[in-house]
């Protein structure tokens, strides 16, 4: 992960705290690295709840609770999972906001034929709202896909954080 994936966590986190909001990942491709750096952002204790990593399909049911169906259907690399992954982050933690990450980072198309550099970000909140955002960052390496995937989903949590009513007063 670069500096500057880090400085934004350290922002996302910020802005977090200022909000009163809580965060957990759900994460496939980028297998905890969001996580680890909002984590390692002093006072992410605060915000952030923790994360699962759903590498495989077959986690993504067990561990979240993503329908296999949905999956066949939509293939694992698919708005319809990434949300349902977010749902599901939400469901199994006390976050406000759950960010889901899946996509394929290479150096290869995944099982289903989904291209490298595919990614699906979703954020559920608590309050039932749903954002997602989908980018394809073309055949680059596993290390640079994992990281637009990490700046994508890190965009995508201050878009929602922003989006939410105005700061929660202590309470």
């Amino acid at each position: 992960m670069n500096a500057s994936v880090a400085r934004h966590a350290e922002k996302v986190v910020k802005e977090a705290k200022a909000r009163r909001l809580t965060l957990a990942t759900v994460e496939s491709c980028t297998a905890g690295s969001l996580g680890l750096l909002l984590a390692d952002v002093p006072g992410a204790t605060d915000v952030f709840h923790g994360g699962f990593i759903v590498y495989t399909k077959a986690n993504k049911v067990a561990a979240i609770g993503v329908p296999e169906a949905l999956i066949e259907a939509h293939t694992a690399v698919s708005r319809e999972v990434a949300e349902a992954m977010a749902r599901g982050g939400i469901a199994r933690s006390p976050a406000d906001i759950a960010v889901a990450i899946t996509g394929v980072a290479g150096p290869e198309p995944d099982e289903d034929g989904n291209p490298v550099g595919l990614v699906h970000v979703a954020a559920a909140c608590r309050d039932g709202r749903m954002s997602h955002v989908e980018r394809n960052f073309g055949k680059r390496s596993r290390e640079e896909n994992r990281n637009l995937s990490l700046e994508v989903a890190l965009d995508l949590l201050e878009a929602v954080m922003r989006a939410s009513e105005e700061p929660r007063k202590a309470g």
